[in-house]
C-alpha cells in the first residue's frame, strides 16, 4: 500500500524542498507525521506530565504484549516437545518391534532344523535341508551344523564352498557353548570384509544328546528400517547393543569405524536403566554435541537399543514463529498507543498549562487572577477551585497578619509542649539509663561484699579459736599481757560484729537496687488457657457491644479440656486475643450490615486443641473472607482493609510479634472469600496439662 504525503496528486512527485521554492512560503509538514513527532518526542523525552503519561501507556502496551508472548513461547515450545517425544517414542516402538519381528522369523526359519526328529536323517538329507534354509531366508549368509560333541559336521555358505563332514572341534566355541547353556545365543555384531553388519544366531537342538544350528545373519534390513525413519527434517534414528556399541546409523562409515555412543547422556541413561539403575532424565546430544530431544525403545530378546532423536532447533521453529508476531503486534501496539498517547496529551495539557499560568500569577501577588472554565471534567472542575481559592485567598488577605500572629502563638505552644515532653523523655532516659548502671554496679559491689561478709564471719571464727588458745596456755603469760591480749580481743570482735552488721545492710541495699532496676519487665507464667481465652473473649464481646449498641453476635466456644496450662506473657497475648476477636466481630457485623439478609447470623467460633506438645487456638468468622490478593500482606504494619478511622493496620502486626518473636510460636490463616475467616495460633506447650504431669 502506497501513501502519498507530498500533498500532489497520484502518480505526481512534488518534493517539498521544490514546494517551497515555487510557492515561496515556509515549509509544512504533514499532519500525521507532525503528530507522530509530537508524540514521540512526548514518549521519549525526560520530563513533564505529558512524557511521563506516553511513557506510562507505552510501558503498560509493551509490558503486556511481551508477558502474552513469554506465556506464548512456553506454552509452544512444551507442545512442540511433548509432540515431538510421542512421535519420537512411537516411532521407535515400531522400530524395536520390526527387528524383533526379522529376528523371530529367523528363529522361526531354523526351528525346523533343530527338532528331533532331524537328527535321525543322513548327512546329505541334512545339507539338503539347510541349503533350503538358505533359499528361504535370504538374511541368512552361512549356515553351520555342529553334532552333539562339538564337532562341525556341515558348513554351506553363499560365499564359500560347502564343507561336509569337516570334523572341525568347536566345542569350546561360543557357537556352541553358549547355545547348549542358554539354548537360543545371539552373538555380537561383526563386519565381514568391512562391508555390511553380521550377527551369529545358535539354536541347540530337542533331544537327549542335541546338537547346534548356528547361522551369520546379514543386518542390512535393520540399516534400511533405521534409514527409512525419518523425524523433521534433520532427525534420524540409529540402533546400538547392549553396552553402546553402534549397531546400525544413516551414516554407515560411523557404524564401519565400531563407533562407540556410550559416553552420550541419552546412550548411558538407557543402557544402565536396562540394567535396572535409577536413572534420572537429562540433556540429550549427538556425537557432535549439539543438543536433540531423544526417545528410545528397546528391542526384545537383543537387549539392544533404537534411538530415534530430533534436533532441538527445530522444535524452536514454532516458537520462533511466535516471537516474530508478538514483535509485529507490539510494534504495531507502540504505534498506536504514540498516536493516542499524543491525542490524549494535547487533551490534558493545553487545560494544566493554563492552570499553571494562572498559579504562577497568583504567586506573584496578582490575587485577581481567574481562570476561565471551559469544561464540565476533571480539569475544568480543578479551575473552579483554583478561582475558589484565589478568591479565599484575597478575601483572608486583610486579615493574614492576625492569623499570623495566632498561628505563631499556637507553635509556640506546642513548641513549648513539645520541649516539655521532649524534658521528660530524656529525664525517662536518664532514669532508664541510671536503672542500668546502678543495676551493673551493683552486680559489680557485691561479689567484694561478699569477700567482706565472709572473711568477717571467718575472722570472728579465728579470734574465738585464738581466745580458746589464750585459756590454754594462760597460766603461762603474764597477768598484764594476758588482760592485755582479752581487751584487744573484745575490741577486735565488737569491729568483726560491726562489720559484718554493716556488710549485710550493704548487701540488702544491693538487693533492693536490683531489684528496682528490674521493675517493668514482662512476666511469664503459667496460666490456665480454656480460662484465659473464655476471659479475652467475654472481654471483646461486651466491649464490642458497648462501642455498638445494636451489636450482636453467636458465639460458639469449643474448649478441649486436654489443654491445661501454658506459660506465656498474660497481658501481652491477651493483646493478641483482643485483636483476633475484634476483628472476627468486626468482619462478620460487617458482612451482616452489607448482605441485611434476614437468615444470615453472624457467628464466631473459638476453639482450643490439644495437640503433643503444642497447643492450637482457632478463631473463625462467617464473615467476608480475605481475598486471595491481600492474604499475604496482612501481617504487614499499617496494612488494613478496614474503613478509615476503624483500623491502624497495627493489630495484626503486632500479634503476629507477640505469638512468633515473644512466645515462639505460629499464626497462620485460612480464608474462604464470601464464607469465612479462620486464624490458626500455635504455641508451644511448656506448661501443666489438667493431670499434674510436666508437659
Amino acid at each position: 500500500m502506497a501513501v502519498n504525503l507530498s500533498g500532489a496528486p497520484d502518480g505526481q512527485v512534488r518534493p517539498l524542498a521544490m514546494a517551497a521554492a515555487a510557492d515561496r512560503a515556509p515549509p509544512r509538514r504533514h499532519p500525521v507525521l507532525a503528530w507522530l513527532s509530537r508524540a514521540a518526542a512526548a514518549a521519549f523525552l525526560p520530563s513533564g506530565l505529558a512524557r511521563r503519561f506516553a511513557r506510562t501507556l507505552i510501558g503498560l502496551v509493551v509490558f503486556t504484549f511481551l508477558a502474552n508472548g513469554a506465556v506464548n513461547m512456553v506454552l509452544s515450545y512444551d507442545e512442540a516437545s511433548a509432540s515431538a517425544v510421542h512421535v519420537q517414542r512411537e516411532k521407535a516402538l515400531a522400530a524395536a518391534e520390526r527387528v524383533a519381528q526379522f529376528i523371530g522369523e529367523i528363529e522361526n526359519q531354523i526351528g525346523w532344523t533343530t527338532r528331533a526328529e532331524w537328527a535321525r536323517l543322513d548327512l546329505n538329507q541334512r545339507r539338503y535341508d539347510l541349503i533350503r534354509l538358505l533359499r528361504q531366508t535370504p538374511a541368512i549368509m552361512d549356515v553351520l551344523y555342529i553334532d552333539a560333541d562339538g564337532r562341525e559336521q556341515l558348513r554351506l555358505s553363499r560365499l564359500e564352498p560347502d564343507v561336509a563332514g569337516g570334523g572341525a572341534d568347536l566345542s569350546a566355541d561360543p557357537r556352541f557353548t553358549q547355545a547348549i547353556a542358554d539354548r537360543v545365543w545371539y552373538g555380537p555384531v561383526y563386519y565381514e570384509r568391512g562391508s555390511e553388519p553380521y550377527m551369529t544366531l545358535a539354536i541347540i537342538h530337542a533331544g537327549r544328546r542335541p546338537g547346534v544350528t548356528a547361522v551369520s545373519v546379514n543386518l542390512k534390513l535393520i540399516w534400511d528400517v533405521v534409514t527409512a525413519i525419518r523425524v523433521g527434517e534433520t532427525g534420524y534414528a540409529y540402533v546400538t547393543d547392549a553396552t553402546g556399541r553402534l549397531v546400525a546409523h544413516p551414516d554407515m562409515s560411523l557404524v564401519l569405524r565400531g563407533t562407540d555412543l556410550s559416553h552420550l547422556p541419552q546412550v548411558a541413561r538407557a543402557v544402565r536403566d536396562a540394567q535396572g539403575d535409577d536413572i534420572a532424565p537429562g540433556n540429550s546430544v549427538r556425537p557432535d554435541w549439539s543438543t536433540v530431544l531423544s526417545a528410545y525403545a528397546t528391542i526384545p530378546r537383543l537387549g539392544w537399543l533404537v534411538f530415534v532423536e530430533l534436533p532441538r532447533r527445530e522444535v524452536l521453529a514454532p516458537v520462533l514463529v511466535t516471537l516474530y508476531q508478538t514483535l509485529i503486534l507490539l510494534g504495531v501496539s507502540v504505534l498506536l498507543a504514540l498516536l493516542l498517547g499524543s491525542w490524549l496529551v494535547r487533551r490534558m495539557v493545553v487545560p494544566i498549562r493554563q492552570l499553571q499560568a494562572g498559579a504562577q500569577r497568583l504567586g506573584e501577588g496578582d490575587l485577581r487572577q481567574r481562570i476561565a472554565i471551559t469544561s464540565a471534567d476533571e480539569i475544568g472542575a480543578l479551575a473552579h477551585r483554583f478561582n475558589v481559592m484565589a478568591a479565599r485567598v484575597q478575601e483572608a488577605q486583610e486579615t493574614l497578619e492576625a492569623k499570623v500572629a495566632h498561628r505563631t502563638e499556637e507553635l509556640a505552644q506546642s513548641l513549648n509542649e513539645l520541649r516539655t515532653a521532649q524534658d521528660r523523655l530524656v529525664q525517662t532516659e536518664k532514669l532508664a539509663s541510671l536503672g542500668q548502671l546502678t543495676a551493673g554496679i551493683a552486680h559489680e559491689i557485691r561479689n567484694p561484699l561478699n569477700f567482706v561478709n565472709n572473711f568477717a564471719e571467718l575472722s570472728v571464727d579465728l579470734l574465738r579459736e585464738l581466745e580458746e588458745a589464750l585459756a590454754v596456755a594462760g597460766p603461762l603469760l603474764d597477768a598484764a599481757l594476758r588482760e592485755e591480749i582479752a581487751e584487744l580481743a573484745a575490741m577486735l570482735r565488737d569491729n568483726l560484729g560491726r562489720v559484718v552488721q554493716h556488710g549485710r545492710r550493704a548487701d540488702s541495699i544491693i538487693r533492693n537496687m536490683l531489684a528496682h532496676s528490674r521493675e517493668g519487665g514482662g512476666e511469664r507464667r503459667a496460666v490456665d488457657l480454656n480460662a484465659f481465652v473464655e476471659e479475652a473473649l467475654n472481654l471483646a464481646y461486651h466491649g464490642a457491644r458497648a462501642e455498638k449498641p445494636g451489636f450482636n453476635i453467636a458465639l460458639e466456644k469449643h474448649l478441649d479440656p486436654a489443654v491445661g496450662q501454658v506459660e506465656l506473657y498474660p497481658q501481652e497475648f491477651t493483646r493478641v486475643l483482643l485483636n483476633l476477636f475484634g476483628n472476627g466481630f468486626h468482619a462478620a457485623h460487617a458482612k451482616r450490615t452489607r448482605d441485611a439478609a434476614a437468615e444470615f447470623q453472624p457467628t464466631l467460633s473459638v476453639t482450643t486443641r490439644a495437640l503433643p506438645s503444642q497447643v492450637q487456638i482457632r478463631v473463625r468468622d462467617n464473615g467476608a473472607g480475605i481475598p486471595d490478593a491481600i492474604k499475604a500482606r496482612i501481617f504487614e504494619p499499617f496494612f488494613t482493609t478496614k474503613p478509615t478511622g476503624e483500623g491502624t493496620g497495627l493489630g495484626l502486626s503486632l500479634s503476629h510479634d507477640i505469638v512468633v518473636k515473644q512466645h515462639c510460636g505460629m499464626i497462620d490463616v485460612v480464608t474462604e472469600a464470601g464464607n469465612f475467616t479462620e486464624f490458626v495460633v500455635t504455641l508451644p506447650c511448656t506448661g501443666t496439662p489438667p493431670d499434674g504431669r510436666e508437659a
